[in-house]
């Protein structure tokens, strides 16, 4: 009889990190997939990264993961997003070619000798005293184990929409999970249904390319990886873009009503902030066009994906929809967009390990918790492995806090608030996001990583040398003096009026003077570039990143603190609208609680603070 410490249903990116974890954490693991040559499949978009996304891809490779690293060695493009605004809000995007990427994955899961990957498909949960204890494949075979991670994606119950065309299957080839869905359902978990979709692909040799304006990567190339240099990327290619236009928007208005989105055939909600291009239309409908990015889909592919058209429309007006676009008048559809209709349970049915409150043993994560994107459910596979490892340990639960981490604001949103449409990672989702930036990372997650035993010994010594070199270069400016009238020089808009000099470390803090002027300033050679953002940003924003030290502190010191039950949110003043109707809809019954409503920012949570002392004075004062 096979016996395994943790079965791991699913080979997307939830269930590959969920396996690597486990295993680097010396558990005998086992991998069950459908179909072997999809392990880490990019099923939709070809690209790792982008606003908030990113931060969790930072924070899985400081934890050891391996996402960072596989869109290193298949990223074709990158680009920082938002790099002209402040640091906590960047995000590093990279276009992967997908068969690189997922070889890449396919590369890191094979080396790991504690991992069995088996091609099959799993029936059923095998359950004693409301306590999982294995699988039973479809073959009737019965595999055991001490924990089960289930990362489903989009098959269960999993159902394609083309115009009325309508069939089963979990992304276009593959089949659905049918067997496992309506055991699952017979479990009684809160269940529901969702949507996502996928744009129709075009043969890359019919797009005239010259009237799309090109966009070509970053120079220098940024890396997702803590540990890898752009030295090790593949060669690199252009994105372009295009746009909608009122010819295109006819097109769909005079179709949409053979849009299963709008006959009424999928129930499900789609992702809010990438609706079809029909929803779109439908729900914008004073905009006169919409961008799309012409994105390659590998280096050796012939086709592209036109990321911005997600469609579920009838294949006839997909084709003249497409046509009626900028570059694309000649344009061949290689494979038509389509909707996908999958069950996902309440997340608010799992502990924050992850782990099924209704059932011991058995953990979910990604799409099935309710998430969109590659990024998200990587993320929630890893905390599954963590967590599964750590109970065959009797060990205590990782559960990441919201301060340190995106991955704790994903944990905390689902597990807390739960949702009901599929959830993505923003940046505005973290109350403190200066302190949980994509360059800190490592410096937040890495020590952790450690101490659970997910960070070999080459990692770690890359990561203390990155510490010693920010230290270094730290004291280097710290032993530099600068004039009143060197201050001046560099900061042309200043007049300065200081009678001692300041040191260059000091002299950082300032707006507008820079790191490489600075150093030019000095005729001193610049550290590398992660060294010289580290010390860059804490400089610039001390007081900020101060301040939101102390804010958690202070909400830490009253977490416990009780919202009187009939307490009017409307009522206290200084909330903005917004704030008061989150508070009025979810009603926290602690301060804790409120901390967790996403969108609710730290000066919300202060008001709030505010007034429950107050009541409690004026109570105390009436006693």
């Amino acid at each position: 009889m096979d016996k395994f410490d943790v079965i791991i249903i699913g080979g997307g990116h939830a269930g590959v990190e969920a396996a690597f974890a486990c295993a680097r954490m010396n558990k005998k693991s086992c991998l069950i997939t459908n179909n072997l040559d999809d392990l880490g499949k990019m099923s939709c978009n070809p690209a790792i990264g982008g606003i908030g996304k990113s931060h969790l891809v930072k924070e899985i490779d400081a934890m050891g993961g391996l996402m960072g690293i596989a869109a290193d060695f298949g990223g074709i493009h990158f680009r920082v997003l938002n790099s002209s605004k402040g640091a906590a809000v960047r995000a590093t995007r990279s276009q992967s070619d997908r068969i690189l990427y997922s070889n890449k994955v396919k590369e890191i899961i094979n080396s790991e000798h504690l991992l069995t990957i088996i091609d099959s498909e799993v029936s059923e949960v095998l359950l004693s005293n409301s306590k999982s204890k294995g699988v039973k494949l479809s073959n009737g075979k019965s595999i055991h184990s001490k924990k089960v991670i289930l990362t489903a994606g989009t098959f269960l119950n999993g159902k394609l929409f083309t115009g009325e065309e309508e069939e089963e299957g979990g992304r276009i080839g593959d089949k659905p999970s049918k067997k496992l869905a309506d055991f699952l359902l017979s479990l009684e978990l809160n269940s529901g249904r969702l949507k996502t979709g996928t744009p129709p692909r075009i043969k890359a040799s019919t797009v005239n390319w010259s009237v799309t304006k090109e966009q070509p990567g970053d120079s220098p190339r940024p890396t997702m990886s803590f540990i890898t240099t752009n030295k090790i990327h593949p060669q690199q290619m252009s994105c372009h873009i295009t746009r909608t236009n009122l010819k295109t928007h006819e097109i769909i208005m005079e179709g949409i009503e053979k849009s299963p989105m709008f006959t009424g055939k999928i129930e499900g909600l789609g992702p809010r902030y990438c609706p079809s291009i029909e929803d779109k239309i439908h729900r914008f409908s004073d905009k006169n066009s919409h961008q799309i990015f012409i994105e390659p889909e590998g280096l050796t592919s012939k086709e592209i994906y036109p990321n911005g058209i997600s469609t579920s429309m009838p294949k006839e007006i997909q084709q003249r929809m497409v046509n009626s676009i900028k570059g694309f008048e000649h344009a061949e559809i290689t494979k038509y967009g389509y909707a996908v209709e999958y069950d996902f349970f309440d997340p608010r049915g799992l502990n924050h390990s992850l782990e099924t409150k209704k059932i011991e043993n058995l953990y979910f994560a990604g799409q099935i918790n309710g998430t969109t994107g590659y990024e998200e459910a990587a993320a929630q596979g890893l905390v599954a492995g963590i967590n599964a490892s750590l109970a065959i340990d009797d060990k205590a639960a990782w559960i990441p806090k919201r301060e340190e981490s995106y991955i704790g604001v994903l944990i905390d949103d689902l597990v807390t608030i739960g949702t009901k449409e599929p959830y993505r990672m923003f940046t505005s989702r973290a109350e403190y996001r200066l302190l949980l930036r994509e360059d800190n990372a490592d410096q937040r997650l890495s020590p952790i990583a450690r101490k659970l035993g997910l960070l070999n010994e080459e990692r770690w010594m890359s990561f203390s040398k990155k510490l010693e070199d920010i230290e270094k270069e730290r004291t280097r400016l710290q032993g530099f003096k600068l004039s009143l009238s060197q201050i001046n020089d560099l900061n042309k808009n200043a007049n300065a009026k200081r009678k001692s000099s300041i040191s260059a470390l000091e002299a950082l803090k300032r707006p507008e003077i820079t790191y490489e002027r600075l150093c030019q300033k000095l005729k001193i050679q610049p550290e590398r570039n992660e060294i010289a953002l580290d010390v860059t940003t804490n400089q610039k924003y001390f007081g900020y990143i101060q301040r939101q030290k102390k804010e958690i502190n202070k909400v830490k010191k009253n977490e416990n603190a009780l919202i009187p039950e009939k307490t009017d949110f409307n009522q206290i003043e200084g909330l903005s609208n917004e704030s008061k109707q989150k508070l009025s809809l979810v009603k926290p019954k602690t301060l804790a609680h409120a901390q967790r409503i996403p969108g609710l920012t730290p000066a919300a949570i202060s008001l709030l603070l505010v007034h429950i002392k107050k009541k409690s004075i004026q109570k105390n004062n009436v006693a």
